[in-house]
């Protein structure tokens, strides 16, 4: 063992002892690019290959940085200077996940016993370059999608994924008996596979649909509080009324080829849509601008 002063060997030994005594199995080998690689290739089971492709591309540049230093002399300062350097190519949200992916790698290490602690938990990730614009639409531009979608399959759509909040991996996946209503005279919530939409037949009528599934890798939601329920205002179900007979027309004219899935947003025989699937239909809606209070046109 090597040290500029007999003081900073007795330093090393006192802390490999330490290391040792505690059951760590630390060694120059055990670099921080290898710890990030051992992560990546164990500790994310269960995730899709976007999502580790995600985190691989994210980490590389901090590992071209500090990669090859060996994990038991890892800094905190190592880990922030490394974050500083990236403010001018990351936007802060990025950052945000590219420490905490090197906090988990890391705590990944350290639950194989092959570091002491994790300096990454120490450091708050810096301030990025600002984000991109939001995509976000305005008022008068989702209430002109919504009028050139009537009439056609993707009207339910649209109307859910704007009225409700519910993400798009989770609008295809939802299912017919996840849509429901209240039936007072019954057990409560049915389905309207069931119960239908036009029993009783008041303005009261009560509807909302179990966000349990998505169309995420795994099939479950993003997280376990996004696993919820939410209620349906009126022109939703407005638009799951007139989309349901409609899908009962195309399942007539599918005959043998419909492939029954009980999906609410299906393909013309039933099939599951695709992001690319969805996303094509809605762009190539006809653009019909509605007028704002000035009486222009909304962009």
């Amino acid at each position: 063992m090597f040290g500029r002063t007999k003081q900073e060997v007795r330093d090393k030994l006192k802390a490999l002892h330490a290391e040792l005594d505690a059951g760590i199995r630390s060694s120059a080998g055990n670099t921080v690019r290898r710890a990030v690689e051992d992560w990546l290739r164990e500790g994310l089971d269960g995730r899709s290959e976007r999502t580790r492709g995600l985190y691989e591309s994210l980490l590389e540049p901090v590992l071209e940085i500090i990669g090859a230093r060996p994990l038991r002399s890892l800094s905190a300062g190592d880990v922030r200077s490394a974050l500083g350097q990236l403010t001018s190519r990351y936007s802060t949200r990025s950052l945000q996940i590219t420490r905490t992916s090197l906090d988990r790698a890391i705590r990944h290490a350290q639950a194989n016993d092959l570091v002491g602690r994790n300096v990454a938990a120490l450091v708050q990730p810096p301030h990025g370059r600002t984000g991109r614009p939001s995509k976000s639409f305005s008022l008068d531009q989702a209430k002109a999608l919504l009028a050139a979608a009537e009439g056609t399959r993707m009207h339910a759509y649209l109307a859910l994924s704007l009225l409700v909040g519910i993400r798009t991996e989770e609008a295809r996946a939802l299912r017919w008996d996840h849509v429901i209503r209240w039936v007072d005279d019954s057990d409560g919530w049915q389905p309207v596979s069931s119960a239908g939409f036009d029993h009783g037949g008041t303005v009261e009528d009560r509807f909302a649909i179990y966000v349990w599934r998505s169309q995420r890798y795994g099939g479950d939601t993003k997280t376990g509080k996004s696993r919820r329920t939410l209620a349906l205002p009126r022109q939703c179900v407005s638009a799951f009324r007139d989309h349901r007979k409609l899908q009962g027309e195309e399942r007539l004219r599918a005959g043998a080829l419909w492939q029954d899935h009980g999906l609410v947003f299906s393909t013309a025989i039933g099939a599951p849509l695709l992001p690319t699937t969805s996303s094509t239909r809605s762009a190539r809606l006809p653009r019909r601008p509605v007028l704002g209070r000035a009486g222009r046109p909304g962009r």
